[in-house]
């Protein structure tokens, strides 16, 4: 049987121990003297049920207080499946302890209260879901007997949870209706809600996915401890953090870039045929080689970034705030190194998903950040492999925990919120001209408003075809349009930029200028670039006004777009003949927070063209009519 890990989550008292007690004893899961247990300590409280919430809080002052505290993890199993439940607080002041229990997991359930509706606790950790990429979401609606099963409160509580999760990025939610205290569709289907159709929160759990977000590709062996029992044996002991391999094969040790082969790999019993992500071995190689502790194995020819300066994503779990002048230790699988937050990028608005400036982070604060190594790390970005894309950062004096982080990439130049990432290039001795028509003149003669939507995405994900349907179908209603390619502008206004990093940037500038002059002459324009850097996207929104622009993350999975592969650019990359190719040797960040997400490896395109104008429409872009 695989294994399931899962965390809990939403705000104060909407029923988090309870629904993990009622899937416990539904499930036949807990031991009859357990069951005793909690039934004498529910009559001692006067409860005049049993409260099963007391299988997971397991500290006195839980008990006595009625709330969760510490993370409690709990085990169980079905015929069909193992588990590892999370149970993490709802107070606010425990969010941190949120981040530590759904690092780990494959699938949060966020619960929401059916009397109170979408709290900011629910707000904040479904967001903190998506920022930890977990791979599914379960809304489950709590406390359904005590609004009498009402599917209205149920739609509306869904409505609700629906606008805000427009915002982030997650492949699907799943909403479902229970009643933890009394067992519906937790375990067994509830007789009281007929008008549900879908499937109860165990059966779901039982047959959802496992296993999907794990990097089965990328071979990275961080090295834990030398092992040398005899003269005749020097190993590397450590945890496979994703991929495989086998004796044989070429690798390189990081970070002195000395190549060698795998001569055997060993576990307590003996020697393996190979080793897979989190197994822990020990690797002997064919050369003596200095490696130590902190330092990694990977392949010779599939290497992960190594660099000094990250852009991350950073969650602050320390009550005393984050001090720029200060240096932290860095805990990066095996590696410690200290580090500065160079630069603080943004901090999120968990209410709204809106970014704003910060000069420090508070407790619980969640944003963007720039930090630089006194050594490299060795690192993917964190959407690609969740082992080596994630970080802590400790406080040295007191050794506590101060911060969790996801990597993004490595950092470039990104501006923090209001500021300009790059000067304005402006030729010398030039005065700017106001425009001759407003764009406000030119918007009442067409009858709309003009905006810029930026459909980003990989090669093959489908972002070009549906902007140019979208686009002749407006065009065809009478509305000013404009379609910006990437091909088209590198035949000629770009024609002289390449691949690399820094063209790429320059290639989004011109093309984000380009872009403002038609956003003013009152078109709707929509421009279709893979523009991988999330800081060049971002350089483009600065340009236009917020209300206005629209990032349209048009997202499916590497191994669609290679298969489609309209232009045969995989192929011809994955051959060695282009390089710096998204997807294949270069990075792609994805967006965070898009305006619109289209997957689509589940949608049409007739569909995805139907997403796109009904949020035009939601945001008043078009003709009235």
């Amino acid at each position: 049987m695989d294994l399931l890990r899962f965390t809990t989550a939403g705000s104060v008292d909407d029923g988090k121990s309870t629904l993990i007690g009622r899937l416990l004893y539904d499930s036949k899961s807990i031991f009859e003297d357990q069951y005793e247990a909690i039934e004498r300590s529910s009559q001692l409280q006067g409860n005049g049920e049993v409260n099963l919430a007391l299988l997971t809080d397991g500290l006195r002052a839980e008990r006595e207080q009625g709330i969760t505290i510490d993370v409690a993890y709990r085990y169980f199993a079905t015929p069909r499946r193992k588990f590892i439940i999370a149970d993490t607080p709802g107070h606010i002041q425990y969010t941190r302890n949120m981040v530590t229990g759904a690092s780990t997991a494959e699938l949060a359930i966020v619960l929401v209260d059916a009397r109170n509706g979408v709290m900011t606790q629910s707000r904040r950790h479904g967001f903190i879901a998506s920022l930890l990429q977990i791979p599914h979401i379960v809304v489950a609606i709590n406390k359904m007997d005590l609004v009498d099963y009402s599917q209205e409160v149920y739609d509306e509580i869904v409505a609700e949870y629906e606008s805000f999760a427009r915002k982030l990025v997650v492949d699907g939610i799943t909403y479902i209706p229970i009643s933890a205290l009394k067992g519906d569709n937790v375990v067994n289907r509830s007789g009281e809600m007929p008008w549900y159709e879908g499937p109860t929160l165990m059966s779901f759990l039982e047959n959802v996915r496992a296993g999907a977000e794990h990097n089965a590709v990328d071979f990275r062996f961080p090295v834990q401890y030398v092992v040398r029992p005899h003269q005749d044996f020097r190993g590397f002991a450590g945890q496979v953090a994703s991929g495989s391999v086998v004796p044989g094969e070429e690798i390189i040790a990081l970070p002195s870039g000395q190549e060698s082969r795998i001569k055997s790999i060993v576990r307590y019993e003996g020697p393996v045929e190979s080793a897979a992500a989190g197994e822990s071995v020990v690797i002997e190689l064919e050369d003596e080689i200095d490696i130590s502790r902190g330092d990694m194995i990977v392949r010779a020819r599939n290497r992960p970034t190594v660099d000094y300066r990250i852009d991350a994503d950073l969650c602050w779990m320390n009550e005393e705030p984050l001090r720029l002048d200060r240096a932290y230790i860095l805990q990066h699988t095996t590696r410690r190194t200290s580090a500065y937050v160079s630069e603080i990028i943004y901090r999120f608005d968990v209410d709204t998903l809106h970014r704003e400036e910060a000069d420090t982070f508070k407790l619980n604060d969640i944003g963007r950040v720039e930090l630089t190594t006194t050594t490299p790390l060795f690192f993917d970005a964190y959407r690609i492999n969740r082992k080596t894309g994630s970080f802590i950062l400790i406080d040295p004096d007191t050794n506590t925990t101060v911060a969790a982080g996801m990597i993004r990439g490595v950092a470039h130049d990104v501006p923090p919120v209001g500021k300009e990432r790059r000067e304005a290039r402006t030729s010398p001795n030039v005065v700017w001209t106001p425009l001759n028509v407003p764009r406000e003149v030119r918007e009442a003669k067409h009858g709309h408003r003009s905006a810029v939507l930026w459909f980003t995405g990989l090669s093959g994900s489908g972002k070009s075809a549906i902007a140019r349907a979208v686009e002749k179908r407006l065009f065809e209603s009478g509305h000013q349009t404009m379609l910006l390619d990437g091909d088209h502008l590198r035949h000629g206004l770009n024609g002289d930029l390449g691949f690399s990093a820094n063209d790429r940037a320059e290639n989004i500038r011109r093309v984000g200028e380009v872009s403002r002059l038609f956003f003013e002459q009152g078109s709707l324009t929509f421009c279709t670039f893979v523009s991988p850097y999330a800081a060049d996207r971002d350089f483009v929104r600065s340009l236009i006004p917020s209300d206005s622009f629209a990032e349209v993350f048009v997202d499916c999975s590497i191994e669609t777009c290679k298969r489609r592969d309209p232009k045969g650019l995989y192929e011809r990359a994955l051959r060695g003949e282009i390089t710096d190719f998204t997807g294949v040797s270069a990075p792609y960040e994805r967006p965070q927070n898009p305006e619109l997400l289209i997957n689509t490896d589940e949608l049409t395109l007739e569909e995805g063209v139907e997403r796109v104008l009904e949020y035009m429409r939601e945001k008043g872009l078009l003709k009235a009519g």
